[in-house]
């Protein structure tokens, strides 16, 4: 976003326009300023912690307006927040009043959904558990709103393809937002309490410490991430023929996972797995790695030690789990001719098998010095033979239905160029 595009941003102003018509009706309410001006310092606050400590975006003291709070009033809160948090990149001008803005539309949209629900006298006589459904609404709204708002300026300021651009927004919001609106909403009904403003603040403690441990896991995943990507980039430096492969292997290693419904944590792991199959190369001499003429027999046995001295390179990561599987046994053939070890059919771990065909499949559509890339449909043709006898059939019809549904987009990686493909029309490359 160093340089915004003309249409982002003549999206930000109108959404800031939208903002400025949220709040356009401020002066003529009757409500406790003093209460604004707290929450809205308490909010700036946070922001300032939360930002500085990279714990993400805290909602429980805007949603806390929303719920006790006229829908202008409660807008008005997020305004010197968004206004005064740091902000990551350039321009920051327009950073800040594109959060600004997108945060007065959301809560005014919470706060009115919200008091059109009768929430706010659900709030102030604590009735529950009637108050939830209001609450429950009004977080939906909020969602939903920064959901769009965010997707639109994916696809205009960062050009995110539009298709993808709002994909899944909603629902991994919705979650970690729900816990901040029922927070908002304890802080809300303590506010309303006998005990007043004083024990509303409480409620703030624990989301923070819980904010903290969550900013915890995220620190400790950028890390499994540089590991994962200084091991790919050695390889990719020593082999400059595969540079790019072990990302496309993990990539459609994963397409295979979600294919074969594996949930999302065991999609990672193989999309680790398909990174890191190559990670042994490490131990290969480089003049056989870049050697353009046939190997000989006592070559081939060296560069087939590969999938050893990887598995002896990540034994020790113990996130890697049983990807570190997949490194030792992705050259096992299921009728037990493979290597390192001869095993046979279901004897290879899944995660193996499943990196096998992405690994395969790769290998047949690239473009190298000594051939040329085999079009997509003649690759699948050739994994279908080889099934049962080298790959799993499984992993293979996997592979054959997601390319079929979403095309191959490969990453791109240092030096290449993007290569777009269509499901029946596709091209690949890389050297196994």
């Amino acid at each position: 976003m160093e340089a915004v595009p003309a249409r982002a941003r003549a999206y930000v102003a109108c959404v800031a326009l939208g903002a400025l018509l949220c709040l356009l009706p401020l002066p003529s309410l009757h409500t406790p300023w003093w209460a604004v001006a707290l929450l809205a310092a308490l909010y700036a606050g946070c922001e300032q912690i939360t930002r500085w400590r990279a714990l993400g975006t805290f909602y429980p003291v805007l949603l806390a307006g929303a719920f006790l709070l006229p829908p202008p009033a409660a807008a008005l809160v997020a305004v010197p927040g968004a206004l005064l948090s740091p902000v990551a990149g350039r321009p920051r001008t327009p950073r800040r009043i594109w959060r600004a803005a997108e945060l007065v539309v959301a809560v005014w949209a919470a706060a009115r959904v919200h008091w059109a629900l009768g929430g706010r006298d659900a709030v102030v006589a604590s009735d529950f558990p009637y108050a939830l459904l209001p609450a429950l609404a009004a977080v939906l709204a909020f969602c939903l709103v920064l959901s769009v708002l965010d997707g639109g300026i994916l696809a205009l300021a960062e050009r995110v393809p539009v298709r993808q651009a709002w994909r899944g927004l909603f629902l991994r919001s919705l979650a970690p937002i729900g816990v901040h609106g029922l927070a908002g909403l304890m802080m809300a009904v303590l506010w309303r309490s006998p005990y007043g403003p004083f024990a509303a603040l409480l409620v703030l403690l624990p989301m923070c410490v819980s904010a903290w441990v969550f900013a915890q896991y995220h620190r400790e995943r950028a890390a499994h991430q540089a590991t994962i990507r200084a091991l790919v980039q050695a390889v990719d430096i020593k082999d400059e023929y595969t540079r790019g492969h072990s990302e496309r292997v993990g990539q459609a290693s994963t397409m295979i996972a979600r294919e074969l419904g594996m949930d999302d944590e065991r999609v990672e792991v193989l999309r680790f797995a398909g990174i890191l199959h190559d990670v042994g190369k490490l131990g290969v001499p480089t003049r056989l790695l870049r050697k353009d003429g046939p190997l000989t027999p006592e070559e081939r046995r060296v560069i087939e030690l590969h999938p050893e001295y990887g598995h002896e390179m990540v034994r020790g990561i113990a996130f890697l789990g049983e990807a570190r599987a997949a490194v030792l046994h992705h050259h096992e053939r299921l009728d037990g001719s493979g290597y390192p070890y001869g095993l046979v059919g279901t004897q290879i771990p899944e995660c193996a098998r499943v990196v096998a065909v992405a690994d395969a499949f790769d290998a047949m559509t690239s473009t190298r010095s000594y051939r040329r890339a085999r079009p997509v449909a003649v690759a699948l043709e050739e994994l279908r033979r080889c099934a049962g006898a080298q790959f799993d059939p499984r992993m293979v019809e996997a592979l054959v239905r997601a390319l079929g549904r979403h095309g191959w987009r490969p990453a791109v990686t240092a030096g290449e160029e993007p290569r777009v493909t269509p499901p029946a029309e596709s091209r690949l490359g890389a050297r196994r």
